[in-house]
Parts: C-alpha cells; structure tokens; sequence
C-alpha cells in the first residue's frame, strides 16, 4: 500500500530552510491539506488556491519525488 503525499512531504521537514522543507512546514499547518491524497490531480488543484507556495514548480518536483520513492 502506498502512503499518501502528505505523509511523505512530512518526511522532508528540516530546520534548515529550502522549499521542499518550507513546503513541508506550510503543509503541516495547513488543517485543509487533503492528507489522505496520492494523486497528482487533486493535489495540484488544492495548491493552486493556497498562498504559500511561490511557484508550482517546487510541488511538481517534490511530487516527482514521492513517485519514484513509491515504486
């Protein structure tokens, strides 16, 4: 069984900051986060309305990511 995005994106919360790890941080906060989510689809159309991603570059590599770890 494949974990879901959230779970994985939680792996990448660090002090030290970069934009995965801000992601993560933001995400973590964020009570709306569909947590249980795994596809690209419902993710990114979440992202688009929440204001603390600067670009969806940083989701699209970070979810290219979590692919290649579920395989």
């Amino acid at each position: 069984m494949y974990r879901s995005f959230y779970h994985y994106l939680m792996t990448l919360r660090a002090p030290h900051s970069n934009p995965q790890a801000d992601f993560a941080d933001h995400a973590f906060y964020d009570a709306s986060f569909p947590k249980q989510a795994q596809d690209y689809q419902t993710l990114s159309q979440y992202l688009e309305f929440v204001d603390y991603l600067p670009n969806m570059d940083i989701f699209d590599e970070v979810f290219t990511m979590y692919e290649e770890n579920n395989r």
